[in-house]
């Protein structure tokens, strides 16, 4: 086990970096990075951090991206290890953001640092980047990295996210869009409501139309869910007043190729026909939008709509990939992710080959007590240089 990976990511576990508060850590890892010798660095004004490998001869990019910001670790009396204190306890590593994903980035940047001395034999330029606001606003800030290379001449020709995987290779994912319905009725006195329109009455009729929605369904990436996450009404407290305003929040699991107006124009059909079989409902639908501060404090209004994103097996980059995690004794076996990661920019919106690979496993991010095994870790990083290798050097 290489102690410089673990004591690296114990220092970025130590660094408390809530969503929207990446700056020390950032700031930390460039500072990491220069003295590697890595030919640029920056951090950027969402708080992302990015480094870059220059390799001697021009040609393809590759991006190995992590997301630096983590969630609060909740309830502190829930955790019997120190959230930030980076504790290393019979093989596994203890903190905040261990798997998700301070480990998988750590085992990024050393397996990068890696390739500094060889840039005469790089067919190529490495980038290594630590992206903002991934739990709230899957791949944007990534975006707003990839816009800027590109204008250097720098355009990724591959990404690989390295979000949990069991060590496995993903090659795809769902995507998510926070929908927005709202029902619209007259508020009374609560003694005569036969006067008004009650929302939430109205709002209950929706839910029950929508559990009665077919979702659509992708052989590969699963079902297109819709799942009720909140609800509230106005006014609140409604002290003997009918509700006017009734809103549901809808988590919609996206599938390949679907669109903003692909994913609502069920659910305006949906209402069309409620409002046919009553006159007097009222409903609206819409996409949620999030609100996103730069570290300068202005404040960006962000879609929350993240596309999903998908390579077939046979595709070239996944047979490159998989040969190449098989050469560090790695099965190469290939699956999907179930949750939305920053690849919904790189590959759903700029259409850039995306790969996901990450050590440790989905189910220990945002617990208490999370962890990233050691062996894990140290594989991932072979992992990382194996990819690196394949794609720039062979």
């Amino acid at each position: 086990m290489s102690s410089e990976l673990v004591n690296l990511v114990r220092e970025l576990i130590r660094i408390e970096s809530l969503s929207g508060c990446e700056g020390a850590v950032s700031r930390f890892c460039r500072d990491w990075m220069n003295r590697r010798g890595f030919d640029k660095t920056v951090v950027d004004g969402y708080g992302s951090v990015t480094g870059i490998i220059r390799g001697a001869h021009k040609g393809r990019t590759i991006l190995l991206d992590g997301h630096l910001d983590t969630v609060d670790p909740g309830d502190l009396s829930l955790w019997t290890h120190e959230p930030f204190g980076g504790e290393c306890v019979d093989g596994r590593l203890y903190g905040r953001g261990a798997t998700d994903m301070k480990g998988p980035f750590g085992a990024m940047m050393l397996a990068a640092s890696r390739f500094v001395d060889q840039r005469s034999r790089l067919k190529g330029n490495i980038v290594v980047t630590g992206s903002a606001w991934e739990e709230f606003f899957e791949g944007y800030a990534l975006g707003k990295i990839i816009e800027g290379l590109t204008t250097e001449g720098l355009r990724p020709g591959l990404v690989i996210i390295g979000e949990a995987s069991d060590l496995a290779l993903k090659i795809g994912q769902r995507g998510r869009a926070e929908i927005v319905i709202k029902t619209l009725g007259q508020s009374v006195h609560a003694s005569n409501p036969h006067l008004g329109v009650n929302a939430v009455y109205a709002m209950q009729a929706v839910i029950e139309d929508l559990r009665a929605l077919e979702p659509r369904e992708d052989p590969l990436l699963g079902q297109g869910i819709y799942e009720v996450t909140d609800i509230i009404s106005s006014p609140y407290p409604g002290a003997s007043v009918v509700p006017a305003m009734c809103r549901i929040t809808v988590d919609r699991r996206l599938l390949s190729e679907e669109t903003e107006e692909r994913v609502l124009a069920p659910l305006r059909d949906m209402l069309k026909r409620r409002k046919d079989t009553d006159p007097r409902f009222e409903a609206e639908v819409f996409i949620e939008t999030g609100s996103l501060t730069r570290t300068d404090s202005k404040t960006e209004a962000v879609k929350r709509f993240f596309p999903a994103w998908k390579l077939e097996p046979d595709n070239a980059l996944v047979k490159l990939a998989t040969r190449a995690l098989q050469t560090v004794g790695l099965s190469g076996q290939v699956g999907y992710y179930a949750f939305c990661t920053n690849g919904s920019y790189s590959a759903g919106i700029a259409k850039i080959p995306t790969l996901g690979f990450g050590p440790s496993q989905e189910h220990l991010a945002h617990v208490a007590d999370e962890y990233i095994a050691l062996s894990d870790l140290e594989q991932a990083c072979e992992g990382y240089q194996a990819l690196i290798h394949a794609y720039l050097a062979d």
